[in-house]
């Protein structure tokens, strides 16, 4: 969805510190185009400021004092239907890295990041991208390879076998954390080929976005990504 001057795109902030939020709020709001419309600094907080808000982008910290951000995950992406959270985070528990984005995290920023990175992750996961560096991909989702043990023939072999050459160098290129434009550049094709692909990628795999399609090939082994 693209975002114009008059439409910036509406961030709500939680984190159970207030001067974090502070900080975060001056942060965003130095970025033409986004402005922070809520704050909470628990999960009720949260789930009330969504409601009454009803942002774009949600920013996440997981932990939040007595409680976790987890916890409240569900009921937001209720109460915030069209909302796409983004985690920003201190801790790097790999294990709730992974619950995050299967409870449909579209992004997840480390604190520990430069504050460009956390902008440009609001922006491109407000834009319907995934927002997850290559190694923490591997780290969050790879498990999912390795855990399974010998099964039955993969009903999804099909699907799979429908995709056309390019569609699978679209499919690992988007699995290594690149954006459309670095996978355009890669290819020697435009964006919006990029966007055709993805498109026919979605309906042949029956994924919705980018975030389902990252799971859909980390649980099938596209694209040689298990190692």
């Amino acid at each position: 969805m693209a975002t114009s001057l008059s439409q910036p795109i509406r961030v709500v902030i939680v984190d159970d510190h207030e001067v974090v939020r502070t900080g975060l709020r001056m942060l965003i709001e130095s970025r033409a185009g986004i402005t922070v419309v809520g704050e909470a600094g628990n999960g009720s907080e949260a789930l009330a400021a969504a409601a009454r808000t009803q942002p774009d982008i949600i920013v996440l910290d997981l932990d939040l004092g007595g409680e976790s951000g987890l916890d409240c995950f569900p009921e937001l992406r209720t109460v915030a239907s069209t909302a796409r959270v983004l985690v920003l985070t201190g801790v790097r528990d790999p294990e709730l890295h992974r619950q995050a984005v299967r409870l449909g995290a579209m992004g997840l920023v480390l604190k520990e990041k430069a504050a460009e990175v956390l902008l440009q992750a609001i922006e491109k996961v407000h834009a319907g991208e995934v927002w997850l560096e290559s190694t923490m991909i591997a780290r969050v989702l790879g498990e999912m390879t390795r855990t399974r043990v010998s099964q039955p023939p993969d009903p999804e072999a099909a699907k799979i076998a429908s995709l056309t050459e390019r569609e699978r160098e679209v499919v690992q290129l988007m699995s290594e954390g690149l954006r459309n434009k670095q996978i355009a550049d890669r290819l020697g094709i435009s964006e919006t080929t990029v966007r055709h692909h993805l498109t026919s990628i979605f309906a042949k795999l029956g994924v919705t976005d980018r975030l389902e399609l990252v799971i859909y090939t980390y649980r099938h082994d596209l694209a040689g990504l298990s190692r």
